[in-house]
């Protein structure tokens, strides 16, 4: 009798611990930046599962959990430019899965949508759009470059419900003897940009030279000019009254004789007329 009812509590108490186990497997979360997908035997449910506690039928029904938050991924792609220049571009893309449409997603690419999608993606896009541009344009004209790869992106991975948040271009590298042509061009372009400061230069100093020396020749025409008056002005007093001269002696002495005096003292007349002006 003892035997019977041990042998009922172990019965009880399996099935105690597999009832146990049917509530837990019935109830998962979702946890934030995540949506979920409801598969019953394999097959997906089209409803995406928000945030938050849920329940499905233990065993016959499982949960595939898919970040919807903005993810982000580095690639590297090897492409040749339109004028066939070798060119390694590092680039950067965030993107997220548009939540409504995760069970479509995981439909048609399961969880490797990275590898499957993502990543060819953006290797073609890389090479479709480096092939429109020259070399050197894919560093002059950089953000235009940067424009048509995103377009390019949201095009392909669009149809895929993946949303393109932004895209970077992180670096471009070239070939080693295109590094040192464009190096050689710029060392160019800016000894050609100082030859042209140089010669501005020269060109203004010259000018302020000729200035300089236009504006002492004028003074000397000025001052030419005001001893040809003085004279003028000398030979009208001298023919209008001939004790002209006298007077210029008297106003022009000081007062004060020469020790020693071989004949009249000698009087600045040109002085004088300036400063009777």
């Amino acid at each position: 009798m003892k035997e019977k009812n041990y042998f009922g509590y172990i019965i009880g108490g399996v099935f105690i611990i597999f009832i146990t186990m049917l509530l837990i497997g019935s109830i998962y979360t979702i946890s934030a930046g995540y949506r979920g997908v409801l598969l019953t035997f394999g097959k997906p449910t089209m409803e995406s599962k928000e945030e938050g506690l849920h329940f499905k039928v233990p065993i016959v029904q499982s949960i595939k959990k898919l970040e919807v938050r903005k993810q982000k991924i580095e690639v590297s792609a090897a492409s040749a430019s339109r004028d066939l220049q070798v060119v390694s571009t590092t680039v950067a893309l965030n993107f997220h899965i548009f939540p409504s449409n995760v069970p479509l997603l995981y439909q048609e690419l399961g969880l490797e949508y990275n590898s499957r999608i993502i990543q060819p993606a953006i290797q073609e896009s890389v090479k479709a759009v480096t092939a429109k541009y020259a070399a050197e344009e894919l560093i002059t004209n950089r953000q235009a470059v940067r424009e048509d790869m995103k377009l390019a992106m949201e095009d392909k991975l669009e149809k895929y419900f993946l949303v393109v948040d932004d895209f970077n271009i992180v670096n471009f590298d070239f070939s080693e003897e295109f590094n040192k042509a464009i190096e050689q061009k710029v060392t160019a372009e800016q000894l050609k940009l100082k030859a042209e400061k140089d010669l501005e230069r020269i060109e203004v100093e010259a000018r302020q030279k000729q200035q300089e020396a236009l504006g002492e020749q004028m003074a000397n025409i000025a001052r030419a000019e005001g001893e040809a008056q003085a004279i003028e002005k000398i030979n009208s007093q001298l023919l209008q009254s001939p004790q002209y001269i006298e007077w210029l002696k008297v106003t022009k002495w000081n007062g004060i004789l020469p020790s020693v005096t071989s004949g009249m003292p000698f009087i600045d007349v040109t002085s004088k007329i300036s400063d009777s002006e």
